[in-house]
């Protein structure tokens, strides 16, 4: 052998060169795992929201080929990561192909959700998950038991994907059939299913959804999809390996799937009964319509935060109706928001047991523990909180009325999307504070509830009990 030849590593030398590079990734991943699952998370959103943000700054992402204002691209950018919808600009109309896919790419890894992606890619390269990874993740996905989060994150893959690709077969071919070009079509059913499965709530078409108001072939889908995608990978992970043995379902896959029925059920009803002599919204539609427009009403409250009739134009009692689902959101561990459904199955299901003088919340067979009781409390105060302050800071910085500016908020916080018009017309301050209202409204809930479960403790020393009055 010359000197001039390259010298060649062995192949021993080249896979411990690679079992290092993985100890070495392995121990860093630990080690910020370790210090704070929460501070990681935030750590690891902010810096994806970062990224996105600067990517829809580029004048490439533009239809004029101008750079976008940075609130703006900001806002776009955290609306779009936090699945909710709300949009300072049109969609439609200021934002290019590729301002569209970047929009797009954000909704998917918002859905998939920030310490789900991380880990999905550590198991990819390592291909094994430490405790470290397994907890945060669990944290995030809502895993019953530390050794499911592998079964969940294969779920959260293979189930979202399906029903994206499933969504977007659905939704090409009417695409293709209402006069879109072939190449818009594919990528219209891409857009939509993606944002409808992951509740983001954006629509790529200047003329917006309400132009589908009569369609069942784009409605059902695009409803389904938003309600599946709420339901919480939790549960569909029940229903995937349990589907013929309700029985054997999970306490939370009961809850969430009974307390999501009622909730459907009533927001059907309300928006039918409510809105039908609205010549604003439902009235002028035949009664097919109307049926399939309450439908879809129904749905998007739950984080979906599309619509086929003008919010902005709702009689004043369903807006308050529709500030009470947004409020709920949707299930544990799903791409929706707000307070989520079992929370507020377990506080109905505690007054319930108050007013009967019960001791136990009990429900299907089981008894709740005092502190998850404790801990769905925490989390509807702390919430109510948030929503609070937001709503009074944009009193304080706009000259809307309140009923605009609450139903603002809760869309905020809720990762809901739905709008009452005023979004694009807010002062910069307002802007910002939104951007707050759903950056906390996605991290908030979660962190908030692993926090409240892990400061349980036990001491052994009781102080005297004493009663004060209470009503």
């Amino acid at each position: 052998m010359s000197q001039d030849d390259p010298v060649v590593p062995s192949r021993a030398v080249v896979l411990r060169a690679l079992d290092a590079f993985q100890d070495r990734v392995r121990r860093m991943v630990g080690s910020a795992a370790r210090s704070s699952s929460s501070r990681l998370a935030l750590l690891v959103f902010t810096a994806i929201i970062g990224v996105f943000t600067a990517l829809l700054s580029l004048p490439i992402a533009t239809v004029e080929g101008t750079r976008t204002p940075f609130v703006d691209a900001l806002f776009t950018a955290v609306s779009a990561t936090t699945v909710t919808g709300l949009v300072t600009l049109d969609t439609g109309t200021h934002w290019s192909t590729f301002g569209l896919t970047v929009i797009m790419v954000s909704m998917k890894v918002g859905g998939l959700g920030v310490l789900t992606l991380a880990s999905l890619l550590g198991l990819s390269v390592m291909r094994q998950m430490g405790l470290a990874q397994r907890v945060i993740t669990a944290s995030e996905t809502k895993a019953e038991k530390l050794a499911e989060v592998g079964s969940v994150l294969r779920t959260i893959v293979i189930t979202s994907t399906s029903f994206e690709l499933l969504t977007f077969l659905a939704l090409a071919p009417f695409m293709l059939a209402t006069d879109h070009p072939v190449g818009e079509s594919i990528f219209l059913g891409m857009f939509y299913a993606i944002s409808a499965f992951n509740n983001g709530g954006f629509v790529p078409e200047a003329a917006g959804t309400a132009q589908y108001v009569a369609d069942p072939s784009f409605g059902i889908p695009v409803a389904l999809a938003v309600f599946v995608g709420s339901l919480g990978f939790p549960v569909i992970l029940v229903l995937v390996a349990r589907w013929r043995t309700p029985r054997r379902w999970s306490l939370h896959a009961k809850l969430t799937l009974s307390t999501s029925g009622i909730l459907f059920g009533a927001g059907f009803l309300g928006y039918l009964v409510m809105e039908w002599s609205n010549p604003a919204t439902l009235g002028p539609h035949d009664v097919g319509t109307k049926i399939l427009a309450s439908v879809f009403a129904a749905v998007m409250p739950r984080s979906g935060g599309l619509s086929t009739i003008d919010i902005g134009a709702l009689n004043d009692d369903t807006l308050l109706f529709t500030d009470l689902l947004m409020f709920i959101g949707g299930g544990s561990g799903s791409t929706g928001g707000g307070i989520k459904v079992t929370t507020f199955a377990l506080l109905i299901l505690a007054l319930v047991a108050e007013a009967r003088g019960d001791r136990d919340v009990e429900v299907f067979g089981r008894s709740i523990p005092q502190e998850t009781i404790r801990q769905a409390i925490g989390v509807l105060f702390m919430s109510a909180a948030v929503v609070f302050v937001a709503t009074f800071v944009m009193l304080r910085l706009t000259s809307f009325e309140l009923d605009e500016v609450l139903f603002e908020s809760l869309s905020a916080f809720g990762t809901v999307g739905l709008s009452m018009g005023i979004t694009a017309d807010l002062p910069t301050s307002a802007k910002y504070v939104l951007i707050v209202c759903m950056y906390v409204g996605r991290i908030g809930p979660m962190s908030l509830g692993a926090a409240l479960a892990l400061r349980s403790r036990a001491r052994r020393v009781r102080l005297p009990e004493e009663r004060p009055i209470v009503g």
